[in-house]
């Protein structure tokens, strides 16, 4: 997929080249924004960084038909930049990695639950203490470390996907962010994390130039070190973004359709604003497209209807029109749009508006749907995940495993240690979790101490094994206190759709095998058995 989207953006590039037009350039311009909005997803920082240069130049020079061809001058800079991006992917070997959090996993014994993924930790001689303890959770949760003192020769060979740097206290100098600016360098694509004491606003903008993407204070300590590195792994594939269009011309809908397809937007057109309330109702759009005016009644009428009902206040409304009355546009955002185009539209402006808007209206809903402490899905969250993933199983005739975590004698751990210490317990677990699954499985926290797994493409004789390894590696993972450290243990259920074909069934089946798992002396995992038809 990587590869069809680079080849997409250098042959766009090169026919620009060719002939100089500047519906060609578009079409390269809007190759890069798709390479950006893809590199996002997949949570890969570093090459993110690099392609939103690329795309920042190629808006620059955007203009107009009048603006192009443009000069050779511009042509050497955007090829310099392109050739930049290649070499970065090149790097990181990105097709063989994109490949194993893209394609759907198939049963048997090769799947590979546990990615081998690299962090360097760039140190002063003073904090290697402060390393160690670092590397140790690290390793831990899965990564490959690589120690390096800082300013010594930056390791040949694969880049990794994270460099931390933990500095000495006291302000950066001139050699210390020089040592930066060459790991920079050779490694293009990675996220650089600084870890440093609190810093000013201007000292965090001179690290951010020489190449830092993130900095995190030292008294945060290892927690935030791991959340951040976790985060990186999380390659979530969103759902496709849905685009209701209410445009009563052919010729815009053919134009708008094609640009929001051109950026894997999905999308549904209707001319008769009089069927929105069902057209909402039945492919319930991220965002609407209005036309401002249409027969019967216009766009601005249109949404203030949608105001007044509780499930449509807070979705996205763009207008599109011709109207070029700065008065009348500011009239009908404050009635109730988000957002005005111009016809004729710039398909890259289009197409980041409706991203922009998408994003920011899913991340408001995301945070109704995600638990506080671990950022794992919520009990409501989880159930209506499974509910999906199980019909899509059924429908599809695959594989579906479920697993029901419960840690061990919590209430005890709250009672004689305290909440935070409990509050740790869970988020160590999660973390766990997080690090030894799949992009792929759903991961959500069900109750208190208690998780809710599904693990698409997954038989239970697969899924043991591995629920196994990650309940051995929980029950001698510390967890630090102030009189010392304590070790728990949880225990868990496991139940397949071959055996129970709804959500509730198959929660419930995984519920009763994870208590069968306690009756029978806790800290181990348990399966559930087939349901018997009485004849």
């Amino acid at each position: 997929m990587i590869n069809d989207r680079i080849n997409l953006l250098r042959k766009r590039w090169e026919r620009y080249v060719a002939d100089g037009l500047f519906e060609h350039f578009i079409e390269f311009t809007v190759a890069v924004n798709c390479l950006t909005e893809h590199f996002s997803r997949m949570r890969l920082p570093g090459l993110l960084r690099i392609c939103e240069g690329l795309e920042n130049s190629a808006l620059t020079h955007l203009g107009t038909t009048a603006s192009h061809p443009v000069s050779a001058q511009n042509i050497t800079a955007l090829q310099r930049q392109i050739d930049t991006l290649l070499g970065a992917v090149a790097t990181l070997g990105l097709p063989a990695a994109e490949r194993r959090s893209e394609e759907r996993p198939r049963e048997g014994p090769g799947i590979e639950w546990i990615k081998q993924r690299s962090v360097w930790l760039a140190v002063m001689p003073e904090m290697r203490a402060l390393s160690s303890t670092l590397r140790q959770q690290l390793d831990f949760f899965g990564f490959q470390t690589k120690e390096i003192l800082w300013g010594e020769q930056i390791p040949p060979g694969a880049v990794p996907l994270a460099v931390l740097f933990i500095p000495a206290p006291g302000p950066s100098n001139a050699d210390e962010l020089a040592f930066i600016v060459a790991v920079r360098a050779h490694c293009a694509a990675s996220q650089l994390i600084y870890m440093g004491t609190h810093q000013a606003i201007e000292t965090t903008v001179v690290l951010m130039r020489s190449g830092i993407d993130m900095t995190i204070p030292q008294e945060d300590g290892a927690s935030a070190v791991l959340n951040c590195i976790l985060d990186l792994v999380q390659n979530y594939e969103p759902e496709n973004f849905r685009v209701l269009v209410v445009e009563d011309s052919r010729v815009a809908v053919a134009l708008i359709r094609r640009t929001l397809g051109e950026h894997g937007i999905d999308s549904h057109a209707i001319c008769d604003p009089g069927t929105l309330l069902e057209e909402l109702e039945s492919y319930r759009p991220d965002l609407i497209l209005m036309d401002m005016y249409m027969p019967r009644f216009n766009g601005v009428e249109a949404t203030r209807v949608l105001r007044q009902m509780p499930a449509y206040t807070s979705l996205p409304i763009v207008y599109l029109s011709g109207e070029s009355d700065v008065g009348m546009q500011v009239e009908a955002l404050r009635l109730g749009g988000d957002h005005f185009l111009i016809k004729p539209f710039n398909p890259v402006l289009l197409a980041a508006v409706v991203k922009t808007k998408i994003e920011r209206f899913r991340e408001t809903r995301r945070s109704t749907r995600v638990d506080g402490l671990t950022g794992l899905l919520n009990h409501t969250a989880s159930k209506a995940q499974l509910k999906a993933m199980v019909k899509n199983a059924v429908s599809a005739q695959r594989a579906l495993t479920v697993v029901m975590i419960d840690i061990d004698h919590f209430k005890s751990v709250n009672d004689t240690y305290g909440h935070p210490v409990g509050d740790q317990v869970i988020r160590g677990l999660a973390w766990l979790l997080k690090g030894r699954l799949r992009s792929s499985d759903m991961i959500g926290r069900y109750g208190g101490e208690e998780f809710l797994i599904a693990l698409p493409d997954v038989s239970p004789e697969q899924a043991i094994p591995v629920i196994e390894r990650i309940r051995e590696d929980f029950s001698s993972l510390p967890h630090v206190h102030p009189a010392g450290a304590l070790f728990t243990t949880f225990s868990a259920g496991i139940a397949s759709s071959q055996n129970f074909d709804t959500a509730q069934s198959l929660t419930e089946a995984a519920d009763n095998a994870m208590l069968d798992a306690k009756r029978l002396g806790r800290n181990r995992v348990q399966q559930a058995l087939a349901q018997v038809c009485e004849l």
